[in-house]
């Protein structure tokens, strides 16, 4: 917490713009820079492996080994306040029209981006996500001061491209999470994916694969969840997608932030199909709701829940939570 403290209070809001410089992504005699894993008392339990080949791939289709199910917390930010929002009704938040433009908001803490990351380091839990709902100057400073807060613990995403990334995960996150960066104008960008791949390398990369359904199968959803994709959750191209990622993070879009349960059909697809860790997020609104996901998903899914914990205005005891976790971990 200290330390936390004291690296923040160094970065002033100019050197704040120095992180998001492309030296950070520079090359050096034609080659650009890959991050190596950091290493650190707290890293270990980041979740980094080892990279898989696509005969790797299409080996575990549908066989991941069950493991113990995970809470992973989260902390969205918009306009630097920690919220809980209707996702659906996510619009350009960065349009000219910002009237028009404001999601239909939950809940608003009063409490920092890094005090919410601070509670997660407190209770051991890894692999949260921090996300960004536009990633305008007062977000981007409360998505840095919440890894900073826990380094090695929370993974960034929101406008995440090859000139930012590395700042991120150079001041603490984990992995940073990309969508609309890669899924461009309706479909999967591969000179782009490759791009940030050399920039952050596959160990730090999720895919976040929010999607909703369409004619019958999930479409990954991107511009703030407003655009669907020409991309559906397939057996072939989510074997093809876990080649270039480290997890995957998937919101149930259409239940996002509404509290109605989870998507179990999706929790299925995505524990029978994934061959890379999978966080789901979406509807949960109790610990049954926890079980859900456990049993849709063989045991091979994670979960991610936001609006119905109390730390967030909801009934669902975050305490309850926590210890359903660990639980699951004995």
């Amino acid at each position: 917490m200290a330390l936390g403290a004291a690296r923040s209070a160094l970065h002033s809001l100019s050197e704040l713009s120095l992180l998001f410089r492309s030296q950070d992504t520079s090359q050096a005699h034609g080659q650009t820079r890959t991050l190596q894993p950091k290493q650190g008392p707290l890293w270990p339990s980041c979740g980094i492996r080892n990279a898989v080949t696509k005969e790797d791939a299409a080996t575990t289709m549908g066989k991941t080994e069950k493991r113990a199910v995970q809470f992973r917390p989260c902390i969205d930010i918009h306009k630097g306040k920690v919220k809980q929002i209707v996702g659906s009704t996510l619009k350009d938040l960065d349009g000219p029209s910002s009237s028009a433009s404001e999601p239909v908001t939950n809940f608003e803490s009063e409490k920092s981006a890094a005090e919410f990351a601070s509670l997660y380091r407190e209770d051991e839990l890894t692999g949260g996500h921090v996300i960004m709902l536009g990633a305008t100057p007062e977000s981007q400073r409360a998505a840095l001061d919440a890894v900073r807060a826990y380094p090695g613990g929370l993974q960034v995403g929101g406008g995440i491209t090859p000139d930012n990334a590395a700042a991120y995960l150079d001041e603490g996150a984990s992995h940073v999470i990309v969508t609309s960066y890669v899924f461009r104008d309706g479909t999967v960008d591969r000179e782009r994916l490759q791009k940030l791949l050399r920039v952050v390398g596959r160990q730090r990369l999720v895919l976040d694969l929010s999607c909703r359904k369409k004619d019958g199968l999930y479409h990954v959803v991107t511009d703030r969840w407003q655009r669907f994709s020409d991309l559906a959750l397939t057996p072939q191209s989510i074997a093809e997608l876990a080649q270039s990622a480290d997890e995957f993070l998937v919101h149930g879009v259409d239940v996002e932030g509404m509290r109605l349960g989870i998507d179990e059909e999706l929790v299925s697809l995505l524990g029978e199909l994934s061959p890379i860790p999978v966080t789901y997020a979406g509807g949960a609104r109790s610990l049954a709701d926890l079980e859900v996901v456990k049993a849709a998903g063989k045991g091979r899914v994670d979960i991610t829940v936001g609006s119905a914990l109390d730390i967030f205005g909801g009934d669902l005891p975050y305490r309850d939570v926590v210890n359903w976790h660990r639980k699951q971990l004995r």
